[in-house]
């Protein structure tokens, strides 16, 4: 078994919240200042900030600042370890369920005999 990917585990904390997942999901289509971000949801800007950090230390946004203007933007392969845990489990799954089913089909064709 893999050693245990601390930057995974961001990765999956940031993905786990439907207003992060919101914030990544404008962010797919270009840069947005904070207040652009912040404008669809109904909280307090701390707590949107809160959000906006829990995503930059999961390496998955990057924000600047200009003068008063904070733009966030999507980091280039910061969905990558999630991505290639998510592929080695579904190659593991599917070889368990292949000798799975092999099984199943051998004891079949063993009882029909």
């Amino acid at each position: 078994m893999a050693k245990h990917d601390p930057s995974l585990d961001h990765v999956f904390t940031a993905l786990g919240d439907p207003t992060r997942r919101a914030i990544l999901e404008h962010l797919s289509h270009g840069p947005a200042s904070v207040s652009e971000l912040a404008a669809p949801f109904d909280m307090a800007m701390p707590s949107f900030m809160a959000h906006l950090k829990k995503l930059e230390a999961a390496g998955m946004i990057a924000s600047d600042k200009a003068g008063r203007v904070r733009t966030c933007a999507l980091v280039p392969g910061a969905f990558a370890p999630a991505r290639d845990w998510l592929t080695a489990q579904k190659a593991l799954w599917e070889a368990r369920l292949d000798r799975f089913d092999a099984f199943v089909t051998q004891l079949s064709k063993e009882q029909t005999k």
